[in-house]
């Protein structure tokens, strides 16, 4: 995941294409580091979003519009007054670099024709928008960075904008094959991991591809390449260079298990086709790709009150239940205080005032034992003592063994609703996830509130076979899925003794199939807390077996006759049409 040069050059022609002799309509500034140019040409409208966020750095085409504060900052006020109706005449890409320049063409004040340019540096935290004259003198940026920020270039009004060289890269649009060689060779390093430290522009997703597509030498030490897999490696990566100086780009996002992991300008083959999605242009790619992303973050974000109400629960339960168990060990000394007081009943008569011990005989196991005396007091005195000892420990075995009971069936909901907070993908999933914390005691319903109305649904798949599977998101779904939504010869599947979701597969009366059965079986993997593991071992039933327990949390059951598989977690072949 990388917006690297070659994502640039993509952009660059895409930019090309749409924007060239488009006038700038509109300039706007909705972020502290984000533009937003409204841009019209004989084409249609077009708007361009471009940030220098030091987290997120982006530039795309977009047909969102974005609401601007009532007062327009600087830096916008002063684009105005330079850009506003100016014409792009040029788009460009230094080397393979992460930067774009767009050359505008405007009237000053006294209706002269000028040029300026407005550079967009792509860079990480470093990432800039800077706007210089025709002679490469900085007008003014967006960020504004001086030598006690950065030793190696200061960007400010007045100063010469130029390129650092930080690192010592070639360009791979212009490399040939002995220097390719020379210089990728020579370093002790895996193959992929050398191809992007030598040249520019290149992520390490797309020299994995490279290396792939010379045959699979991403891991391979340079130090052990043969001179036809260096042949090899030379070949493919000339090929991709071609390809961007062609503009000929094949851009895709890569999901696994449903979530958007990867992406490149170009098909990354070494991922399977299924788990690949292709796109024609890269700036709706790259719109879609940042926005699940966000939306994966927001919902963190939007999660931590209610993570936090969880954790300390959690913490709280399993102190509690830790001491508890230690003290059920202690209780374990119980029968051995009534057998003493037993035996001392029955053989105290042989001892003698000012005794420290009693040997005698077990008549239970027929061993010998040496039972402690109190000298102070006599044996039936003793008795009495351990009897009290005895009782004591009975009692404290009794209570803990509702409680112990009690307090780990409290941390099995905590840690399934953590379970359910990690699955939330969406801000009403958040909504009932908060409902069943109230109806738990976790959180107070503000004075008067109602209960809020759930709008939250399960994930739906469709297996291969065409069989529809309902996964829950969280314990309600979980209940109202087995015992509201399920029929009796439906089929019930979920992760062995651990948090995780409800899954139910449709049977409509038919035998499923084997391959029905496994695709169940990986979404209850992939949705329960085992998801990182190489393996999880999946309970599943026929829904009728499954019970409700009375006085349980929501979405705890129990089921006697099962079947059981061990599977993986991975998801991203099944089909999910929500």
């Amino acid at each position: 995941m990388a917006f690297d040069g070659i994502t640039i050059a993509n952009l660059v022609k895409d930019f090309k294409e749409v924007l060239l002799d488009g006038r700038l309509y509109k300039i706007a500034q909705p972020e502290p580091d984000e533009l937003l140019f409204t841009i019209k040409n004989r084409l249609g409208q077009y708007r361009l979003c471009v940030s220098a966020s030091a987290s997120l750095p982006l530039i795309y085409l977009t047909e969102e519009n974005k609401p601007s504060p009532m007062t327009a900052p600087n830096f916008c006020m002063l684009l105005r007054k330079h850009l506003q109706n100016g014409r792009i005449v040029s788009i460009s890409q230094p080397g393979l670099e992460r930067i774009i320049h767009f050359e505008v063409e405007h009237l000053d004040e006294m209706g002269d024709l000028k040029k300026k340019k407005l550079i967009v540096e792509i860079m990480g935290k470093h990432s800039n928008i800077i706007f210089c004259d025709e002679n490469d003198q900085i007008i003014d940026s967006i960020k504004h960075i001086s030598g006690l920020v950065s030793s190696i270039r200061e960007v400010l009004p007045g100063k010469p904008y130029f390129i650092p060289q930080t690192q010592e890269k070639l360009n791979p649009l212009t490399v040939d094959r002995q220097t390719f060689i020379e210089q990728v060779f020579s370093k002790p390093a895996d193959c992929f991991k050398a191809l992007y430290t030598t040249f520019t522009g290149l992520s390490p997703a797309i020299s994995h591809e490279i290396c792939h597509r010379a045959g699979g030498h991403a891991d391979l030490s340079t130090a052990a390449c043969t001179p036809e897999d260096r042949e090899a490696l030379w070949r493919a990566f000339s090929e991709m260079m071609e390809a961007v100086k062609e503009g000929e780009f094949s851009p895709c996002i890569v999901y696994e298990n449903g979530v958007p992991a990867e992406y490149a300008a170009f098909a990354l083959t070494s991922y399977p086709a299924e788990s690949r999605k292709e796109y024609d242009k890269i700036s709706p790619l790259l719109e879609n790709y940042y926005a699940e992303k966000n939306m994966v973050t927001r919902i963190r974000q939007r999660s931590v009150d209610l993570r936090r109400i969880v954790s300390t629960a959690l913490e709280r339960n399993i102190k509690k239940y830790d001491l508890q168990c230690r003290q059920m060990q202690d209780t374990q000394k119980r029968d051995k205080y009534r057998i003493y007081g037993e035996l001392l009943n029955t053989y105290g008569y042989s001892a003698t005032p000012g005794d420290k011990k009693l040997d005698a005989i077990n008549y239970y196991t027929g061993e010998a034992v040496t039972i402690p005396l109190d000298p102070q007091l006599s044996a039936s005195e003793n008795a009495k003592k351990y009897f009290e000892k005895y009782n004591k420990l009975k009692r404290t075995y009794e209570a803990l063994s509702e409680l112990t009971v009690e307090v780990k069936a409290e941390i099995d909901h905590l840690e399934s609703v953590s379970t359910a907070l990690d699955i939330a993908q969406k801000e009403e999933d958040l909504v009932q996830i908060k409902e069943e914390l109230i109806e738990s005691g976790y959180i107070k319903r503000k004075g008067g509130s109602k209960k809020v109305k759930i709008t939250s649904k399960p994930f739906h798949y469709i297996s291969s076979d065409g069989f529809h599977m309902y996964v829950g998101k969280n314990n309600l779904q979980n209940e109202e899925l087995t015992f509201k939504f399920a029929v009796g010869n439906d089929w019930w599947f979920h992760a062995k003794q651990m948090p995780g979701s409800h899954v139910i597969v449709k049977s409509n009366g038919e035998t499923l199939p084997d391959s029905t059965f496994e695709e169940a079986a990986r979404l209850a993997a992939h949705y329960s807390r085992g998801k990182d593991q190489e393996k999880v071992e999946i309970d599943y039933v026929e829904r009728k077996q499954v019970k409700k327990v009375a006085g349980a949390k929501p979405g705890f059951v129990i089921y006697h006759t099962n079947y059981s598989m061990i599977i993986d977690s991975d998801i991203s072949g099944i089909r999910r049409i929500d």
